[in-house]
């Protein structure tokens, strides 16, 4: 099943991305609720205002120590090994606390949720950065 961007209803009051939102969504029909088994946007060690700080997209109670992140292909592919070298960071950074960091690359995301979406929930990361 192909997703179009244009074609997914984000509510109003979303804050984050399409597929940020399609990740989102996904989670809640795999039986994650909100608040319960994950939070959105987790600020982390200071967040974006502190060196070294992180914000997860998708932080992980059920199970404990997981962590997804929605990786923009112009954003966070395009914009140059900055950009790349930050996310290795905080994928070691997340590491030293215990936490396995899954990125999931927009384009598979709005290709096909369901699947990147468990794959993510079992520790499988089919990202760039994950090696594919």
């Amino acid at each position: 099943m192909t997703t179009q961007a244009s074609q997914i209803e984000v509510p109003e009051n979303w804050e984050g991305s399409i597929p940020e939102w399609v990740a989102y969504s996904t989670f809640i029909s795999l039986g994650k609720e909100p608040g319960e088994d994950f939070t959105y946007q987790s600020p982390l060690m200071g967040g974006r205002l502190d060196k070294g700080g992180v914000v997860l997209d998708f932080m992980f109670t059920n199970p404990p120590d997981l962590a997804v992140n929605v990786q923009g292909v112009y954003y966070h592919y395009e914009f140059g090994v900055e950009a790349r070298g930050r996310d290795v960071m905080a994928r070691a950074q997340m590491a030293g606390q215990g936490i396995s960091l899954i990125f999931i690359d927009d384009d598979d995301l709005l290709n096909d949720p369901e699947y990147y979406c468990r794959e993510a929930l079992n520790y499988k990361d089919h990202s760039q950065l994950g090696g594919r």
